[in-house]
């Protein structure tokens, strides 16, 4: 049972844990057990903020009096969400859609604590440099697109990303700016 203003991460995201521990010094890590869907139709922004809601929510239902973060992100092109790639034959299609155009990053985020819901979404905008299929090859191969939106990690390789505009935290997963200023505000932050 966790205590009462306890933080729980609802996400198994390494990197979220990452960017959370740099923030708050103590937090429960549980993953949501529910459907990653949102309908189709909701603009990108209220997708993402609509995942993180139901993860937060999720892991709400069992740790009562618990503070909860969820979030998710998604990448859009030309108005189309790319998301996690389902093989090495979809993650090379979406890296060669990506390379040397710009596109959207956004991050839902939910937090529930006290029977109040605190939230919103973060967009950034990413520029990439034209990838040689070589490239494309060579870094789908180590498997670390395998389990991100877009099919890359902003952190992975230099040679991906020419330059964005936005938090860089929220490309990675969360808007460390956004959720800190959050749990000050509440009080989980001094």
């Amino acid at each position: 049972m966790y205590t009462a203003m306890q933080l729980i991460l609802a996400s198994a995201s390494p990197r979220r844990k990452e960017i959370l521990a740099g923030i708050c010094p103590a937090f429960a890590v549980e993953t949501a057990a529910c459907e990653e869907r949102a309908p189709a139709h909701f603009p990108p922004p209220r997708y993402a903020r609509e995942l993180a809601r139901a993860k937060a929510r999720d892991v709400a239902s069992r740790h009562e009096g618990a503070a909860v973060l969820g979030a998710d992100t998604v990448v859009v092109l030309d108005g189309r969400i790319l998301g996690k790639p389902a093989g090495e034959a979809e993650a090379k299609a979406t890296l060669r859609a990506l390379s040397g155009r710009k596109h959207a990053v956004y991050t839902g985020w939910c937090l529930l604590c006290g029977g109040k819901e605190y939230g919103g979404t973060c967009k950034t905008t990413v520029f990439f440099h034209e990838l040689s299929d070589a490239f494309i090859d060579a870094y789908v191969a180590t498997g670390s697109p395998m389990d991100k939106a877009g099919s890359y990690g902003i952190q992975d390789d230099a040679r991906l990303v020419r330059s964005f505009r936005g938090s860089y935290t929220n490309v990675v997963g969360l808007p460390a700016e956004a959720i800190a200023k959050c749990l000050t505000k509440i009080g989980i932050l001094p």
